[in-house]
């Protein structure tokens, strides 16, 4: 399912799951070989000297470092891909079968690692039942999770495991330079943090100025998640702060919504979809094929009237709705040159 389902859902284990999985962790632990046969990484030969001890604060506990790590785990969004990116391909990474490919990966990931010449991460079960085991099993250095849901029954449990770096605030609220500034801190590479941070929005700003008609085109994301509901994204929300980057503007009318805490977003219900009058364009998802088409059943939503003229940005592909969710060094240049095309053919509605 897309980024904001996951963030919606509270994550929950029971005492006794937790202290069965804690046990295990505990044991195999202390079975590791220290040695394992392959890191699966390509680490970049660089000195982190310096770097190393680091202790990195979150909400939910406080991960110290002593060494740069070899084999790294992520859970949540974004981690695998800056950690790539960084040159540190993790051994294992939380699946996200939604948005994946023929491969079984995240499109940008498989590309990206196998360019690399790397072995592919191990994938394991994560959201509300994480596979305490599999990541047991793959012995880490650090996991990384400074932008996921993790509860702080999981957070102890990981911790057990590895060093385990977090949100610094709420769950999947941490802004995407943050995160990449986070994750880089936690690998050793503090000082490549901004390199990537500029690197994204030299992307951003590249695409936008051979799109000059973009310029003063209002838009508002949305979503549902059923009929009868309607929600919309915030402006510091990745998604919508990745069109903004392309150029176009989000209406005025989206800073007058009360923000769901800890969301980014708004729901203000399918009966002020009137509101979203001036939008010259939507952009959105659904879920699948049949919800879709419940969704444009609705007289409300029907009669936004850039819904009414067809100027929505919508895709059907699972892939393109993920990667245009999170912004990362791996899926901003990856969804650049879906997007255009997609935004260029909604805005010939206009004229209508």
């Amino acid at each position: 399912m897309p980024a904001w389902f996951t963030r919606a859902r509270r994550q929950t284990l029971t005492v006794s799951a937790t202290a069965t999985v804690a046990a295990l962790a505990l044991v195999l632990g202390g079975c590791s070989s220290g040695d394992p046969e392959s890191t699966g990484s390509s680490s970049k030969e660089k000195s982190a000297d310096g770097a190393f001890p680091v202790s990195i604060k979150s909400a939910l506990g406080t991960a110290k470092i002593e060494e740069q790590p070899e084999r790294v785990v992520t859970l949540g969004q974004g981690s695998a891909e800056t950690a790539i990116a960084l040159g540190h391909t993790p051994v294992g990474i939380e699946s996200y079968e939604w948005g994946s490919d023929k491969s079984g990966y995240l499109p940008w990931i498989n590309e990206a690692v196998k360019k690399n010449g790397d072995k592919p991460p191990t994938q394991f079960a994560g959201g509300e039942d994480i596979d305490f085991e599999a990541i047991t099993e793959l012995e880490p250095d650090v996991i990384l999770a400074p932008w996921s849901g993790i509860t702080q029954e999981q957070y102890d449990i990981l911790s057990d495991i590895a060093p385990t770096v977090a949100y610094p605030k709420l769950a999947w609220s941490t802004d995407w330079d943050e995160q990449i500034e986070i994750i880089a801190k936690a690998l050793g590479e503090p000082a490549e943090a901004k390199t990537l941070t500029t690197k994204i929005e030299k992307q951003l700003a590249d695409a936008a100025a051979t799109r000059p008609k973009y310029k003063d085109v209002s838009f508002s994301y949305i979503y549902t998640s059923g009929p009868g509901t309607l929600g919309v994204f915030l402006p510091e929300e990745q998604r919508v702060t990745m069109v903004s980057s392309l150029g176009l503007t989000p209406d005025p009318v989206v800073k007058t919504f009360k923000e769901t805490e800890g969301t980014a977003s708004a729901l203000i219900g399918l009966e002020n979809a009137e509101k979203l009058k001036d939008s010259d364009l939507i952009f959105t998802f659904y879920s699948d094929a049949k919800t879709k088409k419940e969704i444009e059943a609705q007289k409300l939503y029907g009669a936004i009237p850039a819904v009414k003229r067809g100027s929505v940005v919508a895709s059907d592909d699972n892939s393109f709705v993920t990667a245009s969710s999170i912004i990362n060094p791996l899926t901003v240049p990856w969804v650049i040159d879906r997007y255009l095309p997609l935004i260029d053919k909604a805005l010939t509605t206009l004229d209508k």
